[in-house]
């Protein structure tokens, strides 16, 4: 039985499947080739991350199709109930990649709060030149520990965020429409472990309260962050979106920033992806990386590995 690694997948993945005596194919195919080589090559199972896209097209037309496999949270991608209604299996690893997302928002929020995203564009340029200038710039930094994290979801990545939070002495408050409580297990390297109890609180009362926001949400029909949100946010207040492109209005955000509504942003997700809007790129107040949340060896690796027993599961 074959499978078609779309996007790709750890060599983990590949080692479990082909020896539970699948066959991996790792071509990339283009999006309007797809229905071609599905049929002609009788592939049983497509494996996708967040570049290609399986909509009904797919799905009507590629009958050897019998389960449809997402590497990460997010299905915004798949059509998945039509998927489901048409006798197709979908799946995802929504748990993998929540630790590497986490360590992706500390890592803007401490690049922020030190400007390190603007340091490491002009130390190369000017450093020579402009050192005792940029020591000034650059001399008025906070630190996290003793903080307000705010959180907009509370879903496994918002919770493992949270974590790394109560780990540096930060307060974390959070806000999720579908969850009153939950009571997070930390975990340190001698075994030892300590358990956080946080209630939920309403969206307003993050926003207010919070030195720094964190966006863990799904993909939206409307923006979750506009220019009323911003309005209630502290002028101090960093924001990151590591969550999906589109919950947060990027025009909303500039403006913020440009008004001194709030001190700065960082994005990994973008509205217009691949070709991210030139304002947001050229701004010195935002810290930006190319969708790479989840992109660290280990979890690709978690990824594959449960991908892997996902579809040995449903087939075998």
């Amino acid at each position: 039985m074959k499978i078609l690694a779309n996007d790709g997948i750890a060599t983990s993945g590949v080692i479990a499947l082909k020896e539970a005596g699948f066959e991996v194919e790792l071509t990339t195919i283009a999006q309007d080739k797809l229905v071609d080589y599905i049929n002609e090559n009788n592939i049983a199972v497509l494996l996708v991350r967040s570049a290609t896209k399986v909509r009904k097209d797919i799905i009507d037309n590629c009958d050897s199709l019998k389960i449809i496999g997402r590497g990460g949270v997010g299905m915004d991608n798949i059509d998945v109930e039509y998927a489901k209604e048409r006798g197709i299996s979908v799946i995802n690893t929504p748990a993998a990649s929540s630790h590497s997302v986490a360590e992706l928002v500390f890592a803007h929020l401490f690049g922020m709060a030190r400007f390190l995203h603007d340091s490491n564009r002009n130390m190369p340029l000017e450093g020579d030149t402009k050192f005792k200038q940029f020591k000034k710039s650059y001399a008025k930094g906070v630190e996290l520990k003793g903080k307000t994290l705010g959180l907009i979801g509370f879903g496994r990545i918002g919770q493992a965020t949270a974590k790394i939070a109560l780990g540096l002495g930060m307060k974390v408050i959070a806000f999720d429409p579908f969850l009153d409580a939950a009571t997070l297990e930390l975990e340190f390297f001698d075994h030892q472990a300590l358990f956080f109890t946080i209630n939920t609180i309403t969206k307003e009362e993050v926003l207010q309260q919070s030195d720094f926001i964190s966006l863990h949400v799904p993909a939206q029909n409307d923006y979750i962050i506009s220019s009323p949100e911003f309005e209630m946010m502290k002028n101090s207040a960093f924001i990151v979106n590591a969550a999906r492109g589109g919950v947060i209005d990027e025009v909303a955000l500039v403006k913020a920033i440009e008004n001194g509504q709030i001190a700065g942003g960082a994005l990994d997700v973008f509205e217009n992806e691949p070709t991210p809007e030139i304002q947001l790129l050229m701004n010195p107040s935002l810290s930006l990386t190319p969708h790479i949340g989840a992109a660290t060896g280990e979890a690709q690796d978690r990824i594959g590995t449960e991908l892997a027993h996902q579809i040995i599961e449903i087939l075998n």
